[in-house]
Parts: C-alpha cells; structure tokens; sequence
C-alpha cells in the first residue's frame, strides 16, 4: 500500500511514466507521496480518466500531496539509450527530485530504475495503487501540455491531437514532411523514412 506500514519506515512514494509508445518528444515521468491526511477521490490509470477530470485530478494531487515531482528523458536520450532504459531515467530524476525524500517506492510495471532507495516493481500498478494512480496522472497530464508546446513550434504534425503517438495522420504527417527535430529516430516508422532519405 501507498502509505507507511505499521512500522512506520517512512514516506512511501508511487512512481508511473507516460509516452513509451509515442515516435516524437521526451518521455515523461512523476513520483508522488499521499498524504493519508488529504484524500484525493477519483485516483486511477490516467488512461481510463477523460482529459478534463485528468486536468482537475492533476491540480488536487499538486494542492494536497505531500511531495510531487515531474521529470523526463529527451528524445536524444530515448535514441541513445532506448525506449525502456530512457523511462527507467526519468524515472529516477523524479524521485529524486521529491522534496521531502521518499523513503520506499512503488513502482508501475515489471522493472525499477536504480534507485538509492527499496522499490518494488508492481504491474498494472496504476489501476490498484493511488500514488501510482497520482503519479501516472502528473506524468500524462505534464508530458501533453509539453506535446501541446512542442505542436507551436512544428506545426505541421498535429502533436496536439496525437502527443506524438503513431496515430494514422501522424504517420502521413511524418511521409510528407519528414522526420522533425524532435522525432524518436531510432522508432520503425522514423527510422524508415530517414533511411529513404538517405537513398
């Protein structure tokens, strides 16, 4: 469970990422402490929550969790290291960036990030932990509002409908313009098209 157990060996925090999939932009990942004091209603995989309550939920768990914390990978990082291992990164700068330090931590999926402290890995944790739940909602709700960003400065692909995951008109985007600066190069469909550029 997300809070202390009985013998009280300290803050626990949940730990979630958002945007493996997508062929452009960083990943994304946040670590969350609950306040047991400060219940947030609603909590569950940002996935199954529409956007509007993920904006609203996102707001409660900055107002009344004890710690938060954002952080993410960039795409260069995502190339150099590969999907899983750039995650894993993210993962950890978020909770090390937790202010006050978590003293254990739940991690969503079936890997942890080298951490200086306990974690144990916990699939589909978004759907049965809260702080997993909280921490999935911040790393969704923070990696779209950079995607949105992202979308003023290349107009041309629709990251503001898509946030960058291989959806039809993204894919055709992406045959008539070519890859942008901020595409995962070493994903199948970027990496097609950059070797038939270089035919």
């Amino acid at each position: 469970p997300c809070f202390p157990m009985a013998d009280g060996a300290g803050l626990i925090c949940g730990v979630d990422e958002a945007g493996r999939g997508p062929l452009a932009g960083p990943v994304y990942a946040a670590a969350v402490i609950l306040d047991p004091a400060r219940p947030i209603p609603g909590l569950k995989d940002s996935k199954k929550i529409p956007e509007p309550s993920r904006v609203r939920l996102a707001g409660e768990i900055r107002a009344h969790a004890l710690a938060w914390s954002v952080a993410w990978a960039t795409e260069e990082e995502i190339d150099r290291l590969n999907i899983l291992r750039a995650s894993l990164l993210a993962m950890r700068r978020a909770v090390l960036g937790l202010n006050p330090a978590a003293a254990r931590a739940l991690i969503d999926g079936n890997r942890c990030p080298e951490l200086p402290i306990p974690a144990r890995a916990i699939v589909r944790g978004d759907a049965s932990e809260p702080c997993i739940s909280a921490a999935s909602i911040l790393a969704k709700t923070e990696r779209d509002k950079e995607m949105r960003r992202l979308a003023d400065i290349y107009p041309d692909y629709g990251f503001e409908r898509h946030a960058g995951y291989p959806t039809p008109d993204h894919l055709a985007a992406l045959e008539s313009h070519g890859p942008s600066p901020i595409h995962r190069k070493s994903f199948g469909p970027v990496k097609r098209i950059l070797q038939k550029e270089l035919l």
